[in-house]
């Protein structure tokens, strides 16, 4: 019997993050999965929103990430919103531990992805917007989508 293939692309993603914090710096982690939260994830009952990492005791955790319940699952199926332990190396964590101890900054999970075979959490280093940046990054999207709009018409 073959191994089964993992679908490639996103699972994912966290729509908030990037109106509610500006991304300084991202970086991939490796995720400690059960195997009934891998076959739910694969069902597509993964959801990010409002998830973010801590690095406790020298290891990273990711946190308020909720992976449904496998639906074919017995008496051992795993808790929706469990604590997950990140895999990263050694010097990624102990950089991420230095830049999260400034004033402001956090650990963000944007997306949840696949890589060969294995999921994979892209965690943004992140610092929360202000009032004002959320306007001003609403009034740059709006210009964008005026400026497609236009050279949409101008080309047919």
């Amino acid at each position: 019997m073959t191994a089964k293939k993992a679908e490639p692309g996103i699972i994912a993603t966290n729509p908030t993050a990037r109106h509610h914090f500006t991304i300084l710096d991202t970086v991939e982690a490796g995720v400690a999965l059960t195997g009934t939260e891998v076959k739910s994830i694969r069902e597509g009952g993964a959801n990010l929103r409002d998830a973010f990492a801590r690095i406790e005791n020298g290891q990273p955790v990711l946190y308020q990430c909720d992976i449904a319940p496998y639906d074919k699952g017995n008496i051992n199926n795993h808790a929706p919103r469990r604590p997950r332990r990140l895999l990263l190396h050694r010097q990624q964590i102990n950089k991420l531990a230095q830049q999260v101890e400034q004033r402001g900054r956090t650990l963000v999970a944007l997306d949840m992805h696949w890589k060969n075979g294995h999921v994979k959490i892209l965690l943004g280093l992140a610092q929360g917007k202000t009032k004002g940046d959320k306007r001003q990054s609403l009034k740059e999207q709006q210009a964008r989508r005026e400026i497609d709009r236009v050279l949409k018409n101008l080309r047919r």
